[in-house]
């Protein structure tokens, strides 16, 4: 396994385990950030028996070299502080440095930025996509959250089981924004780690039907992974081979479906898992019921992204034309979101209007940050042209 697959892999145990110790989020970040750098010096291609251990201990140090820095005292040293009381409640180490973030005393965006660094380890620049904002704004941001935290004293614990509902809401965007991350840029360690993460809220919370939902939307995209990609390029969903799906994760993702709408599950999590299993199902593909399901979504969740996806179906249901008009809608909101122009770009070519189109497909590659979403706009962009 490489530095780069283990820094994915083991980010969040490691700063999970540290934060136990340090109950310091700048600090803890600062540390495993100098373990990791002292991985890529020192191991070579002989990494240590336990990465992981290896890197707890020496961020532990790392920990303790700062803290002597700072206080000027040499003789500080690592107190091992006993768990929170409640820690038991919740068993996996990162699920309670997840319910750890998501405190209700921080903002909702703060909760769910502060767990992307933390469990996921993305990068601020991913972080910023994900929020459709700029990367210096989302590095702000996280510096003004780590603040709150060490000023306000906000303790490194998990409430009592009856009041984790609580914190459920932004604990459930930080685990779909994971699998989110994971499925566009096409990390798979990463949604697996979405899925699980996913597993064990719904078995903590079982009486909660949107954490099943939401479970069951990420297994329902997710059983189309292996299809997405073929020999390293992206294949969109309609032209997808289906015999790729994974059919025993389509099965168990619709039964999640199936019992968290029994359990009555109406959120925005259980109308895109609804919205997921259509897809699902064998063709020809219900178009109007998905732009059904899609203004429910919008009225629960009215945000720019939810409009371009309706447009989308709607031009799948009615026509191009319809679904551009809808998309017009939305050139301000969106302009620097490579995925509208994408969107435009095939509408105004099935209209026939090629010279926009290939205005549109430039608009996007001005904006994309995937390499292979990058070399799919640049592959429709030379068909455009080839036919013209």
């Amino acid at each position: 396994m490489t530095l780069e697959a283990l820094y994915r892999e083991e980010h969040g145990r490691v700063m999970a385990a540290l934060l136990a110790r340090v109950r310091d989020f700048a600090l803890a970040e600062e540390a495993v950030q100098e373990a990791f750098a002292a991985a890529a010096e020192q191991w070579g291609d002989a990494p240590p028996p336990s990465p992981r251990a290896w890197l707890v201990r020496v961020a532990t140090n790392k920990a303790i070299d700062r803290m002597r820095r700072r206080v000027k005292f040499p003789e500080v040293e690592m107190v091992e502080l006993p768990a929170p009381e409640h820690d038991a409640d919740v068993t996996d180490e990162r699920l309670r440095l997840m319910f750890t973030c998501c405190h209700p005393a921080l903002a909702p965006e703060a909760q769910v930025a502060l767990t992307l660094r933390t469990i996921a380890g993305l990068a601020t620049e991913e972080i910023a996509r994900l929020f459709v904002t700029e990367p210096s704004a989302m590095a702000q941001r996280l510096v003004r959250v780590q603040k709150k935290i060490r000023d306000a004293r906000i303790p490194y614990s998990v409430p009592a089981a009856d009041k984790l509902a609580e914190r459920l809401t932004a604990v459930l965007a930080v685990v779909y924004l994971v699998f989110t991350e994971g499925y566009g840029a096409l990390r798979g360690e990463l949604c697996d780690e979405a899925i699980r993460l996913g597993r064990l809220v719904s078995e903590l919370l079982p009486d909660e039907p949107e954490a099943r939902a939401l479970l069951a939307l990420m297994l329902l995209h997710d059983a189309r992974r292996d299809a997405r990609l073929v020999d390293g390029e992206l294949v969109l969903l309609e032209d997808q081979d289906r015999s790729r799906w994974d059919r025993a994760r389509i099965a168990e993702g619709l039964g999640a479906l199936d019992a968290a709408l029994a359990a009555g599950a109406y959120g925005a999590y259980a109308l895109q898992a609804a919205i997921a299993g259509l897809h699902a199902h064998p063709p020809p593909t219900d178009w109007a019921q998905i732009v059904a399901l899609y203004d429910l979504l919008l009225a629960a969740q009215p945000t720019p992204l939810v409009e371009l996806n309706r447009a989308v179906a709607l031009a799948m249901a009615n026509g191009p034309a319809a679904g551009l008009t809808a998309l017009d809608r939305l050139r301000f909101a969106l302009a620097e979101v490579h995925l509208y122009h994408a969107a435009r770009a095939d509408l105004l070519h099935r209209l026939g209007r090629r010279d926009e189109a290939a205005r549109a497909y430039r608009a996007a590659l001005a904006h994309v940050v995937a390499p292979t979403e990058r070399r799919f706009l640049e592959r429709r962009l030379a068909e455009l042209g080839a036919r013209a």
